[in-house]
């Protein structure tokens, strides 16, 4: 018996397992079957559908339906029921007469709600709740959020110099819900502080205060108010400049350190700033007697003349309705001037070096130039055409120099170009590379003539008439040996 016993244990043990889990699945999941809407969102005045189903009856008998509203602060109440066989019913809440089951009559498996003309107040969590059988109650919520745009605004609130912080702007976002998000934006050195406020209909007004140590330096600086709302697209930017009231800053300009006796049209300027606007400038002798010499105009102290009078220390006094500033400067009359600075060894220096530099710079560009120039009219044909050769029948004149007859000698210079040649062909010339070309390029003549790129020889009409300076060719040779290198010569100069 003992051995049946324990035989039976673990099919026990493996049924209650079995079933526990069951359970654990069921209750696991019967929150997800009640489908309903996780969140909405609603300004006042409009209507809002909250919708509900339960979707997968399997095993599952509904019995009823029941809307329960949960606000955030207070009791839970319900706002809507429905059984199917006693109908709709809405009991005493603060949405009666606003809520009501869409469609109507309603049916059992999709039994949403329809709020209309909501409010502030409406804002909480509403749940969908189904008493079922044989697994009891199950059920969804959804939040209800309410939207309201708030009024934003910012401002200066003008503040004193001194050393203590106070506020000097103020930002506020009123009525909106949800409560908006306040910060500032400015180079000055401060911090800001926040607090909320909700209304009797759930909206919040949101305030932040930014406070410094008032300083002259922070008076008109920029700062701007940003505020983040779920209503607005993107922060809504306030901009403002700080406002600090300060006494006047003065300084004294004119003095240049060489007044002296019988200079004339020299003076001082009263030069000072605050918030507000100073209202008074005076001028003041340290010895209580203001110089004959001496105009005085607003913020200008002005000396006709110099003389031993004006040794003395001047007072500018600027008072505004924060209060009273004094500067002082005392002159000292030389009895002559000073010696007057002429240039600079670093100026003539600096002289001299930009002289050489430009000279050189024209140096360097000339040079440029002319070597282009040069270097264009190398590379184009010579302007005069060196005399053709004449054939002849004597192989002694060509093989001579050839010098005219009856023709004076003149001292004309030489060519610029000679030709030597010790072969038979003739010569070429930079003629035949630019055919009908020119020094400038152009096509055309020079001097009335126009030369060809055909090479010139024997049969050229208009050169038959100029023996040749020397030729040799192979068919004029008579079978001699062409002339050794001992025998070449350079042609005397031609007068073309």
């Amino acid at each position: 018996m003992a051995r049946h016993d324990a035989r039976n244990v673990p099919a026990k043990l493996l049924g209650l397992l079995l079933f526990a889990a069951s359970l654990l699945l069921r209750h696991g999941t019967s929150g997800q079957r009640v489908k309903v809407e996780p969140e909405l969102a609603s300004y006042p005045g409009q209507t809002v559908n909250l919708r509900c189903a339960f979707p997968d009856l399997t095993g599952i008998q509904l019995t009823m339906v029941t809307w329960i509203y949960e606000p955030k602060d207070g009791e839970r109440m319900n706002i809507a029921v429905f059984h199917p066989n006693y109908g709709p019913n809405y009991p005493e809440s603060q949405m009666k007469g606003r809520v009501a089951f869409k469609p109507s009559p309603p049916e059992l498996s999709s039994p949403s709600i329809e709020i209309r003309d909501v409010r502030m107040t409406d804002e909480g969590r509403y749940v969908c709740e189904y008493a079922t059988y044989p697994d009891g109650n199950e059920q969804g919520i959804t939040q209800l959020v309410m939207l309201a745009k708030p009024l934003n605004s910012a401002t200066t609130i003008t503040a004193i110099a001194g050393p203590q912080p106070v506020v000097v702007a103020r930002c506020e976002s009123k009525d909106g819900r949800p409560a908006a998000k306040i910060r500032w934006v400015t180079t000055a050195n401060g911090n800001w502080t926040e607090k909320s406020k909700t209304g009797a209909d759930n909206t919040v007004t949101v305030t932040s205060e930014y406070r410094l140590v008032p300083t002259a330096m922070d008076n008109a600086k920029d700062l701007t108010c940003l505020v983040t709302h779920r209503t607005q697209l993107k922060d809504e930017s306030l901009p403002l400049k700080i406002a600090i009231q300060y006494p006047p800053v003065v300084e004294i300009e004119g003095y240049d350190g060489n007044w002296y006796v019988g200079r004339t049209n020299v003076g001082l300027l009263c030069k000072a700033h605050a918030n507000p606007v100073p209202f008074s400038v005076e001028w003041k002798s340290m010895n209580g007697v203001m110089p004959d010499t001496v105009q005085l105009k607003d913020k200008e102290l002005k000396v006709l003349k110099v003389d031993n009078s004006v040794n003395t220390t001047f007072v500018c006094e600027v008072q505004n309705t924060i209060g009273t500033t004094k500067e002082q400067i005392t002159i000292n009359v030389r009895v002559t001037s000073l010696p007057q600075k002429g240039a600079t060894t670093g100026s003539i220096i600096g002289a001299i070096i930009g002289v050489i530099l430009v000279m050189a710079a024209i140096g360097t560009g000339i040079a440029m130039y002319r070597k282009r120039k040069n270097k264009l009219n190398s590379d184009r044909p010579p302007k005069h055409k060196p005399p053709p050769p004449k054939k002849t029948t004597s192989s002694k004149i060509r093989s001579q120099p050839f010098m005219p007859v009856n023709v004076p000698v003149t001292q004309e210079p030489p060519l610029h170009t000679q030709y030597y040649s010790t072969q038979s062909p003739e010569p070429v010339t930079d003629l035949d590379g630019y055919p009908e070309e020119d020094v400038d390029g152009d096509l055309g003549s020079h001097d009335g003539e126009r030369y060809f790129s055909e090479p010139f020889g024997w049969d050229d009409p208009r050169n038959n008439d100029v023996p040749p300076p020397y030729m040799h060719t192979n068919s004029d040779n008579n079978g001699n040996l062409p002339v050794s290198r001992g025998d070449s010569f350079v042609s005397s100069a031609m007068i073309v």
